[in-house]
């Protein structure tokens, strides 16, 4: 179905988030569009709507300090198993990204990263704006190698000028990566042997971690918190308005982190505005209940497409499916689909990105797959 094991896809950074068409193409008298585009596309589930509505009035003192942060916190910490852990709610991915990476780094230091990582392409520079560089790898469907790390890091200090060389001082993956694949748990054990190895700590970005839980995989949330020195849960992409939980795992936050948090605009006076959310979405299960459907509907989108003899540019086992599409048909399908350009697959293809979330329902991909 897919590409053969290796084959590299690269966001085109400047396009990848909205269909290639005059202005206007998408909406001139078109009475209907469904929207594949992306995972956030939709507000928030409609139990965390009732939550906070619940908590509208209640008086809490602010910037984390409230009831809910810290009934919020101890579910986070059950689920990891992590009794200690620190955790912290911010605003959104890319600003816990740079304030992770901020307050972890010296400022000659940089972070590693696969080529298509979010912090490299779709960032907008922001942690490089903080001074750190992005130091980058080809990486292997997506996700960054042990061995990769290990050649960085070698190569740096057997440098006879690396005082003159950003210093690789973190290690920074994604999990599902921007291409949708999922690390195994051995990959994840190598990966943080050589980071300890090595003494870099290692960072994974969770944006879309309840699209990576739920697909088929031997990694549990409890695994990733024993494996990594700090991780987020996605809150954005996994039915919250926004928000994301960023957890420290074993006793290594750095020092002052809140206020590098406060200093990256990532701070939310309203603590519980993110903390009444992610009380919801843990309690009963509710983040992997509503993150599983996603992934079910977008591997039917996959089967479906396969059955008309579509191409696939990467095998994704969650919720974001990367399909060759040739370019004579992305008029056409941009009038009715709302999708994301991904990058020229050829002179005649091109493959784009469809996207199901927790929110999608069976129809709308019953009505896509009519379309495709």
């Amino acid at each position: 179905m897919g590409l053969p094991r290796g084959v590299k896809i690269r966001y085109n950074s400047a396009s990848s988030h909205k269909n290639q068409h005059p202005k206007g193409a998408l909406t001139k008298g078109v009475k209907h569009m469904i929207r594949f585009e992306c995972d956030y596309g939709e507000g928030a589930h409609p139990l965390i709507l009732e939550r906070l509505a619940a908590t509208n009035m209640e008086q809490t003192a602010g910037y984390g300090e409230d009831p809910h942060c810290e009934a919020a916190r101890g579910y986070i910490r059950e689920l990891c198993r992590m009794p200690d852990a620190d955790v912290h709610f911010l605003v959104g991915g890319t600003q816990a990204n740079l304030a992770v990476i901020a307050a972890a780094l010296r400022p000659h230091q940089g972070v590693i990263a696969a080529e298509s990582g979010h912090i490299n392409v779709h960032e907008t520079g922001a942690v490089e704006a903080t001074g750190h560089k992005v130091i980058t790898v080809a990486g292997e469907e997506g996700k960054v190698t042990a061995d990769e790390i290990r050649v960085v890091y070698e190569s740096h200090w057997k440098d006879p000028t690396h005082e003159h060389l950003a210093q690789p001082a973190m290690v920074y993956i994604s999990n599902p990566s921007e291409i949708g694949t999922v690390y195994t748990l051995a990959e994840l054990e190598e990966i943080a042997k050589v980071c300890r190895k090595c003494g870099l700590p290692l960072f994974m970005d969770g944006a879309r971690l309840g699209y990576g839980l739920t697909a088929d995989t031997d990694v549990t949330l409890a695994d990733i918190a024993r494996l990594t020195d700090v991780f987020y849960i996605g809150g954005t992409k996994c039915g919250a308005l926004c928000g994301e939980a960023v957890v420290f795992t074993h006793g290594n936050m750095p020092r002052q982190f809140e206020t590098m948090v406060k200093r990256h605009g990532a701070m939310v006076a309203k603590g519980r505005l993110n903390a009444v959310q992610f009380d919801a979405l843990f309690t009963d299960g509710l983040y992997e209940k509503i993150c599983a459907p996603a992934v079910r509907l977008a591997l039917k989108l996959r089967d479906g497409l396969a059955a008309k003899g579509y191409r696939f540019a990467i095998d994704s086992p969650t919720n974001q499916q990367f399909i060759i599409v040739e370019n004579s048909r992305l008029l056409e399908l941009g009038s009715k689909v709302a999708y994301s350009f991904i990058e020229k697959y050829d002179a005649e293809h091109t493959v784009i990105r469809l996207a199901t979330s927790w929110a999608t329902t069976e129809e709308q991909v019953d009505e896509l797959l009519n379309i495709l």
